[in-house]
């Protein structure tokens, strides 16, 4: 067994968390198959130690499982939709844990556009002229707790309101119970009625005060700006490596699960004993 060294290894809590949530092996299902030579948790622990740290697929360190069996892990598993059923069962627990409902009924919307490593492919890449950016764009949903509920990636070139579309679309099939939408302008105009007529969803638009130099917290806005900070603290969403698109939405996730994981646990605070004790008065002289 591998001696846990990395900061960003799984610690035993979380992995009980995220054990039972990964697919039944194929030499334990009725159709058979051939064991796996390396433990689960080793290769999630590779998997969170090449997001966490950006580094080469390569250059994963020799304790870990090969890079080729790491990567054949999560290929099959980001198709599956593995990780997606992890970070949807996760959120629900983070959302009890805070007292509310499991199933999110609001959420916000927002997209970052990102440059990406000279690997990927011009034909899933595109240049956003607002941002002066080119590469790929990042579209994320998150609830009002900031927890991300859909990820898609898309050439930088395409549109706020036509990737939008797609989002929405699948963001229904997926969370039936979600009926509000906030957004930023860049997803008004048809968009507003399209939602409202073939989706049934409500979106309301959030826009600058005016007058407005600089710098506005807008509401609504910030809680998704914050999930796209948190998602950037793991240095290979910084930019954009994959060669598939679907690879880098696998990436947003796994950065997302492994935020979810040392939410749920963490220590609970002891308000009592981080009360500082009260100082008798000094006497004058």
């Amino acid at each position: 067994m591998r001696r846990r060294r990395y900061p960003s290894d799984t610690t035993d809590r979380e992995w009980l968390l995220i054990e039972p949530l990964l697919p039944v092996p194929a030499c334990q299902t009725p159709h058979g198959g051939r064991p796996e030579a390396h433990p689960r948790r080793e290769i999630v622990d590779a998997l969170r130690y090449l997001v966490d740290s950006g580094c080469k697929w390569s250059a994963v360190p020799s304790d870990f499982p090969p890079f080729k069996t790491v990567f054949g892990f999560f290929t099959r598993w980001s198709a599956a939709g593995v990780f997606n059923l992890i970070r949807d069962q996760l959120r629900r627990r983070v959302r009890r844990a805070m007292g509310t409902s499991p199933r999110p009924v609001a959420v916000v919307i927002d997209s970052q556009s990102v440059k990406v490593a000279a690997t990927v492919p011009r034909s899933t890449s595109g240049y956003d002229a607002g941002k002066k950016t080119p590469g790929r764009k990042r579209h994320i949903v998150v609830d009002l707790k900031g927890l991300p509920v859909f990820v898609m990636v898309t050439p930088a070139d395409m549109h706020d309101s036509v990737a939008a579309r797609e989002v929405l679309f699948r963001l229904r099939l997926m969370h039936p119970a979600i009926t509000i939408v906030w957004a930023a302008l860049a997803y008004a105009g048809t968009l507003v009625e399209w939602a409202r007529s073939f989706l049934h969803l409500t979106i309301k638009t959030v826009s600058r005060p005016k007058g407005a130099k600089g710098f506005v917290l807008l509401p609504r806005s910030w809680v998704v700006e914050r999930s796209l900070a948190w998602l950037l603290h793991a240095r290979r969403n910084v930019r954009d490596y994959e060669t598939l698109p679907e690879h880098s939405e696998a990436m947003l996730t796994l950065a997302a699960i492994a935020l979810m994981t040392r939410r749920l646990t963490r220590p609970a605070p002891q308000p009592n004993a981080a009360m500082p004790r009260p100082q008798p008065a000094l006497k004058a002289a």
